[in-house]
């Protein structure tokens, strides 16, 4: 069974013909052009007004009908394609018949001109129907009335007027369903794309909104406590109970500051997440554990880590450990069997660098997903990388490796986080208009 397009509906319960008949216009043209000739040859021999019913064989058929009916009724195969042409074959041949056949003429043929007629209606505008099938209508009743049954009033004559009239008026209904249908499902996705166009816009609102709100949250408790810390540091020795009161404002704000920011980040918590971690953010302490996971899983890693990365700044320590999570676990998902990674880091006065490198020795590599790309399957692992790093303005080099394979290189620099300890002694707030 061919799998369903995103946003396509299923079958509906007793679709199964109308979809077939849409898939096959050519066929079902073909076949409804057979009816018509077996319709006309059979009306061309019936007598309708039998004592006791239609009776058949009263007429002879002839050769002239028999032509006309295969010219018409063959035509009505290209009606979808040629709907005016189509329309002009059929009526000639109608009035063809009522020319030659001059015994007993009932003109047969005309239910063709019907169907070409409603075709066009329903596959033109309304001026173009009114102007045609008021032009047939006109033209085959009065051929009817000057060549056909007699006299000129006689019912097959008005029946020709009838049905061509009711033609062009069913196909005009079609067509303007269709177009009433059509803007319909328009606008059903256009609610669609707005419903989800405004869903994104206030997703990234209530972003802005909670970010500006820890900003103020942090901001300025931090600035407090800085400028009351700084006061207790300077009348430590001269005046210890000025001193203890800085204290005791320093740990006030401070227990504002954490109730504050509790209470927004809950904001950001499921219905089914736990109140609280139940153990401490992970750190390059634990990475021996992360690298030993991927080993029993069966990737080889080596891993270089220098003492020196001990004692790292909280959110840098948490980074570098979730880009060698996420790096491994795409090297896991994409490089394939028999691959090898290395983890590599480094620790210099400034920054902080994270290698992790694969030599993508399996059937897929991790190159699969290019820079900056979610990696295969919808994920969103280097996106999510990229994110983290600029939090802390880091940079990310992602791309596959000249010798094969792929790496991920992340750079952490450490001196912003320096100069902000060196600025947060100065005993100065860093808000504006802030003061003890």
């Amino acid at each position: 069974m061919t799998p369903l397009a995103p946003g396509q509906a299923g079958p509906r319960p007793g679709a199964g013909p109308l979809a077939w008949i849409r898939a096959h216009p050519r066929a079902c043209d073909s076949a409804l052009a057979l009816a018509v000739f077996v319709a006309i040859l059979v009306g061309a021999v019936a007598e309708p007004h039998g004592p006791h019913g239609p009776r058949f064989g009263e007429r002879d058929l002839t050769t002239t009908t028999v032509v006309l009916a295969a010219v018409a009724a063959g035509a009505l195969v290209l009606r979808r394609r040629f709907p005016r042409s189509v329309l002009a074959i059929t009526g000639v041949c109608t009035v063809l018949e009522l020319l030659l056949e001059t015994e007993m003429p009932r003109a047969p043929v005309a239910c063709s001109v019907v169907i070409a007629l409603c075709t066009l209606a329903a596959r033109t505008d309304r001026s173009t129907t009114w102007r045609v099938g008021a032009l047939t209508v006109v033209v085959l009743t009065a051929a009817a009335m000057l060549f056909g049954a007699r006299p000129w009033y006689a019912q097959q004559n008005l029946g020709i007027f009838a049905w061509t009239g009711m033609a062009a008026a069913a196909g005009d209904a079609v067509r303007s369903r269709r177009a009433f249908v059509a803007a319909i499902r328009e606008r059903a996705e256009r609610a669609e794309r707005t419903r989800e166009e405004e869903a994104r816009r206030r997703v990234a609102e209530e972003r802005l909104r909670i970010a500006r709100e820890l900003h103020d949250v942090v901001a300025h408790h931090i600035a407090l406590v800085n400028v009351q810390a700084g006061v207790a540091s300077h009348v430590m020795d001269s005046r210890p109970d000025q001193a203890k009161q800085a204290l005791a404002h320093v740990r006030e704000a401070s227990r504002s500051a954490l109730d504050e920011l509790r209470a927004t980040v809950g904001l950001l918590r499921q219905s089914d997440d736990p109140r609280a971690p139940t153990e401490p953010a992970p750190g390059l302490a634990v990475l021996d554990h992360l690298v030993e996971g991927f080993v029993r899983a069966g990737l080889p890693v080596d891993l270089d880590v220098p003492h020196a990365a001990d004692a790292l700044p909280a959110a840098i320590d948490l980074t570098a450990y979730r880009v060698v999570q996420e790096a491994l676990t795409n090297v896991h998902k994409h490089a394939g069997p028999g691959a090898r990674a290395t983890v590599r880091i480094v620790r210099t006065t400034d920054g902080l660098t994270v290698t992790v490198l694969d030599d993508g020795a399996g059937t897929g590599t991790g190159a699969d997903h290019g820079p900056g790309e979610p990696e295969t399957g919808g994920g969103h692992g280097l996106i999510g990388m990229r994110e983290r790093v600029a939090a802390l303005r880091g940079t990310v080099e992602t791309g596959p490796r000249p010798a094969g394979g792929f790496q991920v290189r992340v750079r952490l620099p450490l001196q912003p986080a320096q100069a902000t300890h060196q600025a947060g002694g100065s005993g100065r707030s860093c808000c504006p208009g802030e003061t003890g």
